[in-house]
């Protein structure tokens, strides 16, 4: 695969994997709603176990890195969760969190601990291809329209150094995977904007990219573009790391 897109939504929404493909750039976007770098780093583990090829990884490093986000999203974490004995990299993944063993060793307690979220139905819905239109785009999700008032408050936010993230590096540079992290756009009224330069100063080699696309009419809500913005920002990215 010559491009795989890791993130949360703020990839999944800004990134268009049909504009890669039609440079001839095999690519899925894996950014998923609420994703934390515990996830993203876990689905590229998941992708080199299966023997996938990928050159390029681009990661939206940005928001996930304030401190009160430094761990997993339970939400996402939990569709992992029915493939923890067909995994070895999920094994791995979890072994750390505090009730790894009993959901491993005790039969159906992470069933009975997590109710419907990782319950038959749930798995049934997933195997149909709950995503259908996502598969279909190669994993981007276009938003459509504007929120009104939109402002975003990250004054109070504190980047700080994430492990998962540093092991997506480390990962990248044992495989040979050219590594592209980036910061994505955020809607004008938003306070706190040097937020972003924090970041650079703990992560030089991140690309900050907040203020490439500027006018509100390309954002959904402050923190994600809707379509129209997604298309002006994946231009940016192929002409700044592609079409040298």
């Amino acid at each position: 695969m010559d491009v795989v897109i890791l993130g949360s939504s703020r990839a999944e929404n800004h990134l268009i994997s049909k504009m890669f493909e039609e440079k001839g750039l095999t690519t899925f976007n894996f950014g998923m709603q609420g994703s934390r770098f515990f996830e993203s780093d876990l689905i590229l583990k998941l992708l080199l176990e299966k023997k996938n090829s990928i050159k390029n990884v681009i990661v939206e490093v940005d928001l996930n890195l304030r401190s009160e986000l430094n761990k997993y999203s339970e939400s996402n974490s939990l569709k992992f969760m029915p493939y923890l004995y067909d995994s070895e990299s999920i094994q791995n993944q979890f072994k750390n969190l505090s009730e790894y063993k009993f959901e491993y060793y005790v039969p159906f307690y992470r069933y009975m601990k997590y109710e419907t979220k990782i319950g038959f139905r749930e798995v049934f819905l997933t195997v149909l291809g709950k995503r259908g239109n996502e598969i279909d785009n190669e994993g981007f999700r276009a938003l459509s329209g504007n929120a009104k008032k939109m402002k975003a408050n990250l004054s109070k936010s504190v980047p700080c150094r994430n492990i998962y993230y540093e092991d997506i590096k480390e990962l990248c540079k044992k495989n040979n995977i050219n590594l592209i992290a980036i910061m994505t756009p955020m809607c004008e009224n938003t306070k706190g904007i040097d937020y972003f330069e924090k970041v650079k100063k703990i992560y030089p080699e991140i690309h900050n990219y907040e203020n490439v696309v500027k006018e509100d009419k390309y954002f959904y809500s402050c923190g994600h573009m809707n379509g129209e913005g997604a298309k002006k920002f994946t231009a940016t990215i192929l002409k700044d790391f592609f079409e040298k």
